[in-house]
C-alpha cells in the first residue's frame, strides 16, 4: 500500500538543492545533463514543497551528479 503524503508533511522537508548548485557552480542544464534528470524535475526537486515529490531514485541521481549523499539534499523543518 502506498502511503500519500499530506499537504503537513510536504512543508516538513526543505531543499538544499539550490544552494548545492550554487556553491558548486552547478548550472541547471549541467544538472540535468550530468544525472540524467529532466531539467523540469530538478526545478521541482530544488522546491521545499517539491522535494517530497521526487522519487527516492530521482533524489540519488541528483546526489550523485552534486557528489553529495542523497540525505544532504534535504533537511527535516522543526515544528515550533
Amino acid at each position: 500500500m502506498v502511503k500519500h503524503i499530506s499537504p503537513k508533511e510536504r512543508k516538513m522537508l526543505q531543499s538544499n538543492i539550490k544552494r548545492i548548485m550554487q556553491t558548486k557552480g552547478v548550472t541547471l542544464r549541467g544538472l540535468a545533463e550530468a544525472s540524467g534528470v529532466s531539467k523540469q524535475t530538478i526545478v521541482t526537486a530544488r522546491q521545499d514543497a517539491g522535494i517530497s515529490e521526487c522519487r527516492l531514485s530521482t533524489l540519488a541521481r541528483i546526489a550523485r551528479a552534486l557528489e553529495v549523499g542523497t540525505k544532504d539534499l534535504f533537511d527535516e523543518k522543526r515544528e515550533p
